[in-house]
């Protein structure tokens, strides 16, 4: 590594804007950050991710003392390109869900069990299948014009790396120099995490037509004349590097990395160990940790994702997270500070009234035609104190359920690890105490999806897994309370999504079983070693 060029860096393409973090390999020292917007919607020009990283790296004081970059994001969106490598029409992200009925499809032609054994998923709208299957469908004519297939994350790097339209792009349309890594492939319900292959048979039952992965460098620069037959006209999906092979160089000479889907990656910039659980409040809310184990839920509630070192990275999410803070601060007309203040003043079960929080429909468990609705108010219990607080704990309630799944794949939580927006929100840390019944770290406020690109940036380029530490802000210790229960008398009212999955009789829905609450001991430690 040069003098000049002795950073790293690393990219979180999300869905409400693109960070950028610039660090030291070697400590994980952040030196300077950057960022920019991204459109509101489900569907977006990814045009408009481009520009966003542009805008953030030159916020960030621009990539001239750079080595080394990886770029994460949002999974599961699908990036359609011609054969002249421009996007087709708009991304459909993960939250779009005129899927729905495609994923019902596909489990109903495939199995419950097929499928899970050959993904570790089941599929949902959110899943890039699905939304291949839409697609096929609703769109004829632009499912036609397809030529390769990307997620957020794949379609950034292979920008970055200098390819795209020829009138656009320093290396033009090489659809072969696609890449992308395990944990994101793992997301689009036609890769088996287990092989770290994709199933093509899949691929082609979603799209009606077959598939073959990217060539790769240094033979995509030039492979007309070595992709014949059938794999000459099938959809090009990108080459799935391991987790710390080099995607290329930038025309600028910066070394990439694979790159990761943003909980993958948010993984490896906390140094998830075994024993860590991850309570993830952002624009959508996860469950997840690090495994060895196979992890095939037949439920289809935990996905078992690949992660980004290697491993498995089982994950429940749920649509309604942060933003159910933000409906309390419009019904109740108050800033979100005063939401906060209002729900400390309240008591655990605010008085008897709940909230079901599936504002938006909800992907775990699967209602996507779901709404929230507040249940148990009475003349003497409805105020704003005991409102602002259900909302509060409907949000973590759901997340608990999303525990409880995770739990029973065999995924040991010792310790909770804290993070995301909401995450600051004072009543989000005190209410949670109510809620989990395991320690809970809270790491100090970070980019930690971006600080794990840069960390897996470091990694490409030395060889090595760079040990990083995390600063703790504080370490919460559970109480007992009954709130688990108030919440699942009425969450489990909710009928169940009709749908051929639902073959058992969890599907669709969520273990809330409150078990006794020991007297744990969490760490009280300053700092967390980030290791390999």
């Amino acid at each position: 590594m040069s003098t000049k060029r002795r950073f790293v860096a690393g990219v979180d393409s999300s869905t409400q804007s693109c960070k950028v973090v610039i660090a030291d390999p070697t400590s994980g020292a952040v030196i300077r950050t950057g960022s920019a917007p991204h459109p509101p919607g489900t569907e977006v020009d990814p045009e408009h991710w481009w520009t966003a990283l542009q805008t953030a790296i030159a916020a960030a004081g621009g990539l001239d003392d750079v080595a080394g970059l990886s770029i994460s994001g949002q999974q599961h969106g699908l990036v359609a390109l011609d054969a002249d490598g421009r996007v087709i029409r708009d991304a459909l992200l993960w939250n779009d869900l005129r899927s729905k009925a495609a994923a019902r499809d596909l489990i109903a032609e495939v199995g419950v069990e097929d499928f899970v054994a050959r993904t570790g998923i089941l599929p949902v709208a959110s899943f890039t299948a699905a939304k291949l299957r839409w697609l096929r469908d609703a769109e004829p004519d632009n499912a036609e014009r397809v030529s390769a297939v990307a997620l957020p994350h794949d379609w950034l790097t292979w920008r970055f790396l200098g390819y795209g339209p020829a009138d656009s792009s320093a290396r033009g349309p090489v659809l072969d120099a696609l890449v992308t890594d395990a944990s994101d492939a793992s997301g689009t319900a036609y890769f088996d995490p287990g092989t770290s292959r994709y199933d093509f048979d899949l691929f082609r039952t979603a799209f009606g037509v077959p598939a073959r992965e990217a060539a790769g460098l240094p033979c995509a620069a030039d492979t007309d004349g070595d992709i014949v037959g059938e794999a000459a006209s099938a959809i090009v999906l990108p080459r799935v590097l391991s987790p710390n092979e080099a995607a290329g160089h930038s025309p600028d000479e910066i070394v990439v990395g694979p790159g990761a889907g943003d909980n993958a990656a948010a993984a490896l910039g906390l140094g998830v160990t075994s024993g860590d659980v991850v309570i993830s409040i952002g624009t959508s809310g996860t469950v997840f940790g690090t495994t060895d184990l196979p992890v095939a839920d037949a439920t289809g509630a935990v996905a078992g994702f690949a992660s980004a070192d290697g491993g498995r990275l089982p994950l429940v999410a749920t649509l309604n997270a942060a933003r159910v803070l933000v409906s309390a601060s419009t019904l109740l007309r108050i800033s979100h500070d005063e939401v906060a203040a209002l729900a400390l003043s309240s008591i655990p079960g605010a008085k008897g009234i709940t909230l079901v929080p599936y504002f938006e429909g909800e992907r775990t468990p699967n209602l996507p035609d779901a709404t929230a609705r507040l249940e148990g108010m009475t003349l003497s219990n409805a105020s704003a104190e005991n409102v602002a607080r259900a909302f509060v704990e409907g949000m973590l309630c759901g997340l608990a359920d999303g525990l409880d799944a995770v739990q029973a794949q065999g995924i040991v939580a010792e310790r909770l690890l804290l993070i995301g927006g909401a995450a600051r929100n004072p009543a989000v840390r005190e209410v949670a105490r109510d809620i989990f019944t395991v320690p809970i770290d809270v790491p100090e406020q970070a980019e930690y999806v971006a600080i794990g690109a840069a960390r897996q940036a470091a990694w490409t380029l030395t060889g090595v897994v760079p040990d990083w530490q995390v600063e703790l802000v504080a370490t919460l210790h559970p109480r007992p309370s009954r709130v688990r229960e108030q919440y699942a008398s009425y969450a489990h009212q909710t009928p169940v999504e009709d749908s051929p999955a639902d073959v058992s009789p969890t599907r669709g829905s969520l273990s809330t079983a409150h078990h006794s609450l020991p007297d744990h001991r969490g760490s009280s430690g300053a700092t967390a070693s980030v290791k390999g």
